[in-house]
C-alpha cells in the first residue's frame, strides 16, 4: 500500500465470486512483458542504438515530437510503478546488456534514457524517444544477461518497426470507425458489431507487431553474441511466472487485452525457429555468472514504503501499523490498498485516508464513501486502544463490514466482503480488527526488507532444502523452482549457483 488514499475515496462493492476477485486483484496483477502494457498513454518500445557521441536522450532528439511526448509522460510512468530503483549495481547491470544490444541496432542515432522501476511488476517497456524501462521484478525473475537482453530486444524492436507510432494510427481509425458506426446504427447490434470487428482488427495487427518484434528481436540476441534461444526461455518463465501469481491457475486468460498478443506456446516455439538460425541450442553467451552477481541483493517484493506481507500480516514500517487476516486468507499489497481473499467467497480491502476534519467517526462512515450502508449499524468502539467505529452495508448480494480506526493524522479503513446470509462474515471482520496495531519500535527495527541472495548448491542439497533457506514467503518450493527456472524432475548439480529470498 503505497499510498494515503484521498479523503472520501469510494470503496467498491464487486457482485459476484469472480467480478469481486478481478475487482479486487486486478491493480496488484503482475504486468508481464508480453503484454507491453499502455498504461493509458501512448507506452510503445523504444529504439535502442548507441550515439557517435555519448549524449542524452533529451538531447539527442530535441527536435523530435516523440522525445517530447516521453518527458511528459515519464513522471507518470515512474509514479506508477513506484518510482526509481536507485542502485548503482543494477544500473550498470542493465546498462551493460543494454549497451551490448546498441551496437546491433538498426537506429544507431538513437540514444536512450534507461530506468529500473522499483516495483516488483515484471515488465519492460518504453515511451517515444528512447525512454526504456525494467522492473526489479523482472530482473529478480531472469536467470542470465542473455534472458534480459532478450526482453529488451524484443522492446526495441518495436521501435525499429515503428511499431507505436502504427499502433496509435490504427487505434484513431478503429475509435472513429466506431463512433461513426455507433451514430450510424443508433447502437443497434450492427452497430455493435461493427464496433466488435474494430476491435478484432486492432487485435490482429498487435498480435503481428508482437510477432514482428520477436523476430527482430531474437536477430538482435545472436548478433549481439547472447544465447538466441533465452527468448524461448524467459518466454515460458514468464509464462510460469503468470501461473504461479494467479489466483485461478487454471482460468483462461486469452482474451486479456482483446487477446492482443500470442499465446506462450506459439511465441516460444516461434522464438525457437528463429534462433536456429544461429545454430543448435548452446550457442551464444548467457552472462549468467556476472548477471547473478549483478542482482545479488536485489530488493524483492514490496519496499518499505509499501509495508511487507508477511504470511497472512501485513507491517508498514513506515506507517508503523500492522493487521493480520484469517489463516487461509491471500494477502496482494496492492498501490491503492492491501487485498486479501479467502475461502467461502470473503475478501478484505484495507486502505487509508489524510483525516483532516477531524470529525467523529461516526460521522465520517456516514459521509457517504459506502455504498448500501445502514445508518442504524454504525457504533463507535475502539481496537486495540484506538478510536474506532464500526457498522454494516449490503449491495450486489454481498454484505459487507465497515470498520475505521483513527490513529493520528489518519483514518485507516476496512471493508470485509462475504456472499449475503454467509455466517463467517462476523467472525472474519472480528480477527482483522483484533490484529490492528502500531508497531513498536523494536518489531520496526527488526523488519527487514526480502532480497535475493545468490547461494552456491553444496553436495547433498535438495529442491526442499535450498527452498527451506528461505524466508518471509509462502510457498518456497514452488518459488524456488520458479526464480531459478527448475522444472520437476530436474537435477541440481553441486557447484552451480542460484537464487534464493531472504531478508538476512
Amino acid at each position: 500500500m503505497a499510498k494515503i488514499a484521498a479523503p472520501h475515496t469510494r470503496l467498491i462493492s464487486p457482485p459476484l465470486r469472480n467480478r469481486l476477485r478481478a475487482a479486487l486483484l486486478l491493480s496488484g496483477s503482475l504486468l508481464f512483458l508480453s503484454a507491453c502494457q499502455t498504461l493509458g498513454v501512448d507506452v510503445y518500445q523504444p529504439t535502442v542504438a548507441p550515439s557517435a557521441t555519448p549524449q542524452t536522450a533529451e538531447k539527442a532528439g530535441a527536435s523530435d515530437p516523440r522525445t517530447r511526448i516521453g518527458a511528459n509522460e515519464h513522471p507518470r510512468i515512474i509514479a506508477s510503478y513506484g518510482g526509481e530503483f536507485p542502485d548503482a549495481k543494477t544500473e550498470r547491470l542493465v546498462a551493460r546488456i543494454v549497451g551490448a544490444l546498441t551496437l546491433v541496432s538498426e537506429n544507431p542515432s538513437q540514444a536512450y534514457r534507461i530506468t529500473v522501476l522499483n516495483s516488483p511488476a515484471v515488465n519492460a517497456f518504453a515511451l517515444p524517444g528512447g525512454y526504456l524501462y525494467v522492473t526489479r521484478g523482472l530482473l529478480a525473475l531472469a536467470n542470465d544477461a542473455s534472458e534480459v537482453a532478450a526482453v529488451l530486444s524484443h522492446e526495441m524492436a518495436h521501435v525499429t518497426a515503428n511499431h507505436g507510432l502504427e499502433r496509435q494510427r490504427r487505434e484513431q481509425e478503429v475509435e472513429l470507425a466506431g463512433q461513426v458506426a455507433e451514430e450510424l446504427f443508433a447502437n443497434s447490434i450492427d452497430g455493435r458489431r461493427a464496433v466488435a470487428r474494430g476491435k478484432l482488427s486492432l487485435a490482429a495487427f498487435s498480435r503481428n507487431q508482437e510477432l514482428q518484434a520477436d523476430v527482430i528481436g531474437v536477430r538482435m540476441l545472436g548478433e549481439a553474441g547472447y544465447d538466441p534461444y533465452a527468448a524461448a526461455r524467459f518466454l515460458e518463465s514468464m509464462n510460469a511466472n503468470q501461473q504461479f501469481s494467479s489466483v485461478d491457475p487454471e482460468s483462461d486468460s486469452s482474451l486479456d487485452f482483446l487477446a492482443s498478443h500470442p499465446n506462450a506456446p506459439q511465441r516460444v516455439q516461434l522464438a525457437k525457429n528463429h534462433a536456429r538460425a544461429f545454430g543448435m541450442e548452446g550457442v551464444g553467451d548467457r552472462g549468467r555468472d556476472y548477471y547473478l552477481e549483478g542482482i545479488d541483493g536485489l530488493l524483492f517484493g514490496d519496499s518499505p514504503n509499501e509495508g511487507y506481507v508477511r504470511g497472512t500480516e501485513f507491517l508498514h514500517p513506515v506507517l508503523g501499523i500492522k493487521f493480520r487476516v484469517p489463516n487461509g486468507f491471500r494477502i496482494d499489497n496492492n498501490a491503492d490498498a492491501v487485498l486479501a481473499t479467502g475461502p467461502g467467497d470473503l475478501a478484505i480491502r484495507f486502505d487509508g485516508v489524510t483525516d483532516n476534519g477531524r470529525q467523529s467517526l461516526s460521522d465520517y462512515i456516514a459521509s457517504g464513501w459506502v455504498t448500501g450502508l445502514d445508518p442504524a449499524s454504525i457504533r463507535e468502539t475502539s481496537v486495540n486502544g484506538l478510536p474506532a467505529a464500526v457498522a454494516r452495508a449490503r449491495a450486489d448480494q454481498w454484505d459487507f463490514d465497515i470498520t475505521v480506526i483513527r490513529l493520528k493524522d489518519r483514518i485507516y479503513r476496512f471493508l470485509t466482503a462475504a456472499p449475503t446470509g454467509s455466517d463467517r462474515l462476523e467472525p472474519t471482520a472480528s480477527v482483522v480488527r483484533a490484529g490492528f496495531s502500531r508497531m513498536s519500535a523494536m518489531e520496526i527495527r527488526q523488519l527487514q526488507p526480502l532480497r535475493i541472495r545468490i547461494v552456491t548448491i553444496a553436495p547433498g542439497d535438495t529442491v526442499a532444502s535450498l527452498a527451506a533457506r528461505m524466508r518471509g514467503v509462502e510457498r518456497k518450493v514452488e518459488l524456488f523452482r520458479l526464480l531459478n527456472a527448475v522444472s520437476p524432475g530436474s537435477s541440481l548439480a553441486p557447484g552451480q549457483k542460484v537464487k534464493i529470498v531472504t531478508d538476512r
